[in-house]
């Protein structure tokens, strides 16, 4: 039986919202039962966000997500405030800007710089989540490749699908690039 439970987590205007959507439609693309969910702290823009994406074979009962299996990350405060949240053997992963690692011996953590590849690489911070989204892919396989990009096109302005989908398959190689970057007993 395949069920993932994932939270996405930084700040409002990162577009983690989106990227959760994103992320369900693509499992609803490929014929699975998905919940997602959001909540926003009370300054929308720049203040705590996350998404919840539970994406399973059988019925979902609960639509909430208590222990997620894997948990993404952009901010500091953040992850500081869900880490507890993942469970163990969970998997974070993580941007390479946030200075300090979970104090946390039972997970695996991908450190890998997606918002710096929005700006470096790509000139677009905006696409931070879509890298991320590819991260998450390349390290679950919880979707298919194709209902991904297919779920992205469909959600991202118009004029930005090919800037998009560059950002989806930077996303795809940060897994591969930065393994080294990997704390944890298994990686």
């Amino acid at each position: 039986m395949v069920r993932q439970e994932l939270r996405l987590t930084g700040s409002g205007g990162q577009g983690l919202i989106l990227a959760g959507i994103i992320l369900a439609e693509a499992a609803l693309y490929d014929g699975m039962n998905v919940v997602q969910s959001q909540s926003y702290g009370p300054e929308a823009r720049g203040g705590a966000s996350k998404a919840e994406v539970i994406i399973s074979e059988e019925k979902i009962n609960y639509p909430k997500v208590n222990d997620c299996d894997i948990m993404l990350t952009l901010t500091q405060v953040a992850c500081d405030k869900y880490i507890q949240s993942l469970k163990s053997g969970g998997v974070l992963i993580m941007d390479k800007s946030l200075e300090r690692l979970p104090e946390r011996d039972d997970i695996k953590i991908y450190r890998v710089p997606i918002l710096e590849t929005a700006i470096d690489k790509l000139g677009k911070p905006m696409v931070a989540n879509i890298i991320a989204l590819g991260s998450i892919y390349e390290l679950t396989k919880i979707v298919t490749r194709d209902s991904l990009e297919r779920a992205v096109l469909d959600r991202v302005p118009r004029g930005t699908e090919e800037l998009n989908k560059r950002a989806l398959e930077e996303g795809f190689n940060l897994i591969a690039e930065h393994k080294e970057d990997c704390y944890g007993d298994v990686c």
